[in-house]
């Protein structure tokens, strides 16, 4: 694929983390790239470095070396205020925490991106966000005052509120009931296919996955293969290879076990 057709690139982006006597590589020379239009979801075993995959593509985190290009703009030579004015008007963040302020209404927490980015935001805008997700009638609603799948709908509409590119979303599903978490994925999937927007979500349920065209697979901080048009039984018979993989190279063997007296 061309890369004028990638939203995200990253390209043999290495991460570390603490001093270089006791340092932790949370990626080793990853390379991936995000299509335009396309839904890719991010698996792998705890510590295999999703989030951190996540951050350095978002640029909430400079990865340590390597290349990250977004909307083929490479973000290693941007200021830490041109990143974060990027990430205000490019870039989507759904979390699992939702992330909503509890003191502002459900139309006030969607039109903050707009206010933070020094814009006014049209109360029409605002309506048509609530009405995409469904949340028409809870536009004073408090977050305490919703359901989690309401609050999740919520954090979306503020996510797309300024129209970006790319929508990251970390753990999505993560706080919902199964039958919420396909509501909260079907809606997801709907911003990529009418909006024709990148969605990146990191999660650890296979049915989750599901939802995306394709999977990408981490261990020890690198990609482990990946999957198009993922089934669940398929996603969840890679993931358990890959904990057995990992299991087996931290069990140490016979000859290691016994000791030498």
């Amino acid at each position: 694929m061309a890369e004028r057709d990638m939203m995200v690139q990253l390209q043999a982006v290495t991460k570390c983390y603490g001093s270089r006597g006791a340092a932790t590589t949370a990626l080793d020379a990853v390379t991936v790239g995000f299509a335009r239009g396309s839904f890719t979801a991010v698996m792998g075993p705890s510590g295999s470095g999703k989030s951190t995959l996540l951050h350095c593509a978002a640029g909430l985190d400079r990865p340590t070396s390597g290349s990250v290009t977004l909307d083929g703009m490479d973000l290693a030579g941007m200021s830490e205020r041109a990143l974060a004015r990027l990430r205000r008007e490019r870039i989507g963040f759904v979390f699992q925490s939702f992330n909503l302020l509890p003191e502002l209404s459900a139309a006030d927490n969607i039109a903050l991106p707009l206010l933070l980015s020094g814009k006014r935001p049209r109360r029409a805008a605002v309506t048509q966000a609530l009405e995409r997700v469904g949340l028409a009638g809870k536009r004073r609603a408090r977050p305490g005052q919703l359901s989690g799948g309401q609050q999740q709908r919520v954090a979306i509409a503020r996510a797309l509120i300024g129209a970006p590119g790319v929508v990251f979303a970390d753990e999505p599903t993560g706080a919902l009931d199964s039958a919420t978490a396909a509501e909260v994925l079907g809606l997801l999937g709907t911003v990529v296919r009418d909006g024709g927007r990148t969605v990146v979500m990191v999660t650890h349920d296979p049915l989750a996955a599901t939802c995306a065209d394709r999977v990408v697979f981490l261990a020890d901080g690198r990609i482990a293969g990946e999957l198009r048009r993922p089934t669940a039984a398929a996603v969840a018979e890679r993931m358990t290879h890959l904990a057995a993989d990992g299991r087996a190279a931290t069990t140490p063997t016979a000859a290691q076990a016994e000791p030498s007296w």
